[in-house]
């Protein structure tokens, strides 16, 4: 039997892989259309970006726009390649099963 293989745990979560599948269609995005796309809570979502953003997969940016924070996140070139290569590892596990 070939050795199966092993899916990125960051990328892994429901909410992260969510998150990083979003981040890769837009050059940027900010946090309320992440919460709004997601369904997630503020503490939550702001956890699995920081897991995110730790892992070097996406980048943030704090500004103040008209005096309200805004916060961006942007898929770094590292989260682009953990997502296509997470995407081969599923393919592979699932085989011909899809």
């Amino acid at each position: 039997m070939p050795e199966l293989p092993e899916l990125n745990p960051v990328i892994h979560g429901k909410l992260r892989l969510a998150l990083l599948s979003l981040l890769a269609g837009v050059d940027e995005a900010e946090f309320i259309w992440l919460r709004e796309k997601t369904g997630a809570s503020d503490g939550n979502l702001g956890a699995q970006l920081m897991k995110l953003e730790e892992a070097g997969y996406v980048s943030v940016e704090k500004k103040f726009v008209l005096r309200k924070p805004q916060t961006l996140y942007r898929m770094t070139e590292a989260g682009r390649a953990a997502l296509t290569e997470y995407v081969a590892a599923l393919k592979q596990l699932l085989g011909t099963a899809i």
